[in-house]
């Protein structure tokens, strides 16, 4: 059933409200005065399909969501646009909007190429609420090892992280946010689950980040959406989630193992009670002074092999007891210098790439809005914006087109709005 635009000037209205947003900024977006927003929301005023697409990315909507039959209030945006102050931070409110905006893009050309997917088939881990910080990193570092169990990963690296969320019903973009946000979780029923990393973070630190939204996908389910801020580390929640991520990437045999090959690890006290049937032979042993210390040259290495920044192993091998206050605080200084990286490249270890994560989602995308205009579902203006959303040219797109021999292609009107 058509809706007339007094119903739509309502949803103008409620989607707005629901974002926290004035008229006066809603009409700034456009270009436009106040009243002329505000005759709109009336309905005293029609509004062209350029205004209301460029108002569903304001208040992160789909497009077709004004023109359906029923509308509702999005909880997601609620949770997410007004979470609390710092989401008036207008660098945070267009984070949110590209992302949201991205997961309902890749949704509607899913949908145009005939790929289902549900909401999500990644599993939740349910759990006792946790009261102190310390049952909150028990609690991450459990579920992290179960997890690892439940995916075969034993202690071995876990790898490409994008495809392995992937391989979960789990959908993974990189947006560019403000540095004090390192990512961001989505559930929605149609744009499902999205976890969202700072494009704008080193590598290393990304890999982290997927982790940490993939605790809070396994373990806070219930949230339509979580922001994570470097502001909010000492939440519950965000420690419970950086120590799943501390875990999930540096399990803790692994640690040991890896440790072990170095030939350290061992306590500087030996002691064994052999019995032999009749009685017990004491045996005591003492390590050489200094032989099991670890030092930077031993971390580099051994952070390079999980994937995780040099700080975030030292920490680990402390939680792990491997390492002494003392030991600690001099590995951390020396890092601190710039040591690791002359090490690093002293050993001819590679840095760590993060490309492929930025790459993996951006080929898929790319790939499937392609598919839509080779079905002529979709008009090259759209496939040009679609492209635009990962941040490339028209130029790159034209030069795509002719490479996959759809430079004659003519599409019918886009049933994407374009």
């Amino acid at each position: 059933m058509a809706i007339d635009q007094f119903e739509l000037g309502r949803r103008l209205r409620q989607a707005r409200e629901a974002c926290g947003l004035t008229q006066e900024e809603a009409a700034e977006h456009l270009g436009l005065s106040r009243p002329t927003v505000a005759q709109t929301e009336l309905g005293n005023r029609a509004i062209n399909g350029f205004e209301l697409d460029r108002l569903a990315y304001l208040y992160a909507r789909d497009i077709r969501e004004f023109l359906a039959e029923d509308f509702a209030e999005d909880e997601l945006v609620r949770a997410l646009f007004r979470s609390d102050n710092e989401a008036d931070q207008e660098g945070v409110k267009q984070a949110l909007r590209d992302c949201i905006a991205l997961g309902h893009e890749l949704t509607n050309v899913e949908d145009l190429v005939g790929v289902s997917r549900g909401l999500a088939t990644a599993v939740a881990y349910s759990i006792a609420s946790v009261r102190t910080r310390w049952e909150a990193i028990q609690a991450g570092e459990h579920v992290a090892s179960e997890e690892r169990r439940r995916l075969g990963l034993g202690s071995s690296p876990v790898g490409d992280l994008v495809r392995l969320l992937e391989a979960q019903g789990v959908r993974t973009g990189v947006v560019a946010m403000p540095d004090d946000i390192s990512g961001l979780t989505i559930a929605h029923p149609r744009v499902g689950l999205f976890l969202v990393i700072n494009s704008e973070h080193a590598p290393v630190r990304q890999r982290f980040s997927w982790c940490h939204e993939y605790a809070h996908v396994l373990l806070d389910r219930g949230a339509a959406g979580r922001i994570s801020r470097a502001t909010d580390r000492t939440d519950l929640a965000e420690v419970r989630a950086n120590a799943f991520a501390a875990a999930f990437l540096m399990p803790a045999e692994g640690v040991r193992q890896f440790v072990a090959t170095l030939g350290k690890g061992a306590s500087s006290r030996l002691h064994a009670d052999i019995f032999d049937g009749e009685g017990v032979v004491p045996v005591d042993a003492r390590t050489e002074p200094g032989s099991q210390s670890l030092q930077l040259y031993d971390v580099v290495p051994m952070a390079h092999f999980f994937g995780v920044s040099v700080l975030s192993a030292i920490y680990r091998l402390r939680n792990l007891r491997l390492l002494s206050d003392v030991e600690f605080e001099r590995l951390r200084v020396q890092d601190q210098e710039g040591r690791s990286e002359e090490l690093r490249r002293a050993l001819s270890l590679p840095p760590i790439e993060g490309a492929e994560h930025a790459g993996e989602f951006a080929r898929r995308f790319l790939s499937l809005a392609l598919e839509a205009y080779r079905r002529d579902r979709i008009t090259k203006s759209k496939l040009q914006h679609l492209a635009g959303r990962i941040g490339l040219l028209p130029e790159t797109v034209q030069t795509l087109i002719q490479g996959a021999g759809l430079d004659d292609n003519e599409a019918e009107p886009a049933l994407l709005p374009g």
